[in-house]
């Protein structure tokens, strides 16, 4: 550089200014290529990186890369040695290439062995197979994931049927229960809470990515069927969000868990010393709207309008209201609610191969009034408009719901909570149980919702037997503890003639004559990554319950023949990612038609664009 600037004094003044402005764009560009993730790499740690760069060129022996500040963006690569290896984003331990150790100072770092992903995943698995019960399973992937990302998500997406029930439903609801007991430290996401009022952009600032395109926020008040969990329920977005990188390639980068802390009424997490959450009654007053309201404007601010941000286990009292007050402002839906109902309308559309019903010759029966039941109910009562044209008033007489005070009707309009007013029908018979509503309804559909195991009973069961060919009953609460039903009870005091779904795993049940059934699981897996998916792949501004019933009949047309012989509903866990990218390119491709996708020009193949944006941890060699 001395000698540089002693060269440019020697020159006539009329070549000075340009020289120095040359100079000058020279380091902007360098900043600016800083800042755009340009990275000094070599080919074959790209490709082991499962980098997609948009720009490649080649100066002396070495490529740098450009990271691709979209769906595929990465983290970046310019660490090295024992700080590279801290970096979950990036350390491959004994999966990284001899050839690259010596350029990224792993030496002596790793055994010198070079041991492939594909037999770290099957050593990993023989590790977890060895643990003794889920939790330690749980806690075992999540020390993976604390290490070695790719690695976790390598693991995900070649055993998904296996580790699905551990890393989600049911094992993550015991995690939860014991989430501040088993907490280690590890920075899976922020937390915001009323004390945080007022500085909410700040603290999103602390997360270390920019280009963050998929949220999943809790308030932890309502834990699958567990109740008010406070910040222990911080697992749930964790959890969600390992799914949209497993099952629909949402790079890990880019996903964020937040949990809300507005205070629990547990009383039991109020009294403990080791709870890690606020210890005051929970907060319902216009604090939380505006703390919520606040969180939405930050995330928009940092990660741009169409971050996606879901909403999970909040309770019935806001879960709504929250839904209503938002779905025009962001690019949000709840899971609970709609994400629930188009997994099980799936289900629903997909059992006409077997009962040979259409949706609008059911009769449904909901066991349970809460968010996931009225969403379900309101998304079926959409479908029927659509397959026949009938008002949603009118669609809307084939649905009952029964509460913890009975049946639904407009006798009891006056003690109602909102949600479930449309669906107060004209009964003069007080039905003040489930049974008595099934005698007086006679359905062709029980779907539980009440997170009370046992509420399917063997006479419930009968009756549905009784009245039905092929009786519908879908046992839905989480965890498995919860669950109306199991699948055996189902199919054994029906006779092997149920059309049974569950919303946690159940096992193959084989009856007394030899006959096997493999129950359906209505797990929420099968459609939320692909709608996230699709709003990623289209930009798009606002998330409808249109989107709901397209990704619910995309859902359903992947049932095959086989899978339909055999019992089941859905197609195999196994093919979840082929699952996810179909739903998410015929979300996609509705986003166009309704004018709210924001990627111009719209792709000529709505599939092939999905699955480029998809991160897949299997791709290197």
């Amino acid at each position: 550089r001395p000698a540089l600037a002693l060269l440019i004094m020697t020159l006539p003044s009329r070549w000075i200014k340009p020289i120095i402005a040359a100079l000058c764009l020279v380091s902007v560009a360098k900043v600016i290529a800083q800042d755009y993730g340009v990275e000094e790499d070599i080919s074959q740690s790209c490709k082991n990186n499962n980098i997609r760069s948009s720009t490649t060129s080649s100066t002396q022996g070495k490529s740098f890369v450009i990271r691709k500040m979209n769906g595929n963006s990465t983290a970046t690569t310019t660490k090295t040695g024992f700080e590279r290896m801290k970096d979950p984003l990036l350390n491959v331990a004994s999966s990284t290439p001899l050839a690259d150790r010596e350029r990224l100072k792993l030496r002596g770092l790793v055994p010198s062995g070079y041991i492939p992903l594909n037999l770290n995943v099957e050593r990993s698995m023989q590790q977890l197979r060895l643990k003794s019960s889920p939790l330690e399973k749980y806690l075992f992937l999540q020390s993976i994931q604390d290490i070695d990302e790719r690695l976790y998500y390598a693991i995900l997406v070649s055993h998904t049927e296996e580790v699905m029930p551990i890393v989600y439903t049911p094992t993550v609801g015991e995690a939860c229960q014991k989430f501040s007991s088993i907490y280690r430290g590890t920075v899976r996401g922020l937390f915001i809470s009323l004390e945080d009022a007022g500085s909410v952009r700040s603290v999103l600032d602390n997360w270390p990515h920019d280009d963050v395109s998929t949220i999943v926020v809790t308030d932890g008040e309502r834990i699958l069927g567990l109740g008010d969990q406070g910040v222990n329920g911080m697992g749930i977005p964790i959890g969600k969000l390992a799914l949209y990188t497993a099952c629909a390639g949402i790079h890990p980068s880019q996903v964020l868990p937040v949990h809300i802390d507005v205070g629990t009424n547990n009383e039991a997490f109020l009294h403990d010393p080791f709870y890690l959450g606020l210890k005051q009654p929970r907060e319902r007053g216009p604090a939380y709207d505006s703390l919520i309201e606040e969180f939405f404007e930050a995330s928009q601010d940092k990660f741009g309008k169409n971050v996606l941000i879901q909403f999970e286990d909040f309770g019935n009292t806001n879960a709504f209201r929250l839904l209503e007050m938002f779905q025009d402002k962001a690019t949000t839906f709840n899971d609970d609610i709609q994400g629930t109902a188009s997994v099980v309308l799936g289900g629903l559309i997909a059992s006409k191969n077997m009962t040979g019903l259409e949706l609008s010759e059911h009769t449904f029966l909901f066991a349970g009034a809460g968010e996931a039941g009225v969403g379900i109910a309101e998304l079926i009562a959409y479908a029927i408009t659509k397959e026949t044209g009938m008002s949603l008033n009118d669609a809307r007489k084939k649905i009952f719901l029964v509460d913890s005070k009975g049946l639904v009707t407009k006798a009891r309009l006056a003690s109602l909570q909102h949600h479930k007013l449309n669906f107060a029908h004209d009964i003069d018979d007080d039905c003040l149980d489930l049974l008595a509503s099934v005698q007086k309804i006679k359905p062709t559909a029980l779907i539980g919702v009440s997170a009370k195991p046992g509420t399917f009973s063997e006479v419930v069961c009968g009756e549905m037997a009784k009245m039905n060919k092929r009786p519908v009953i879908f046992a839905l609460s989480n965890p498995t503890s919860k669950a109306e039903c199991t699948a055996e009870e189902a199919y054994k005091w029906t006779d092997g003639r149920a059309v049974f779904a569950s919303g946690s795993p159940f096992g193959p049940v084989t009856l007394s004559d030899r006959r096997t059934f493999i129950p359906g699981q209505g797990n929420n897996a099968y459609v939320f990554p692909g709608i996230g998916l699709g709003a990623i792949a289209s930009g798009a501004t606002k998330i409808t319950q249109n989107d709901m019933l397209i990704a619910a009949r995309a859902l359903a047309d992947q049932v095959k023949a086989d899978h339909v012989s055999k019992g089941c509903v859905y197609p195999p866990l196994s093919d979840i990612r082929n699952v996810s990218t179909k739903i998410a390119a015929a979300v996609a491709s509705s986003h166009y038609e309704t004018g709210v996708a924001t990627v111009l020009p719209k792709p000529s193949d709505m599939l092939s664009h999905c699955k480029s944006l998809m991160y897949n941890p299997l791709e290197f060699s």
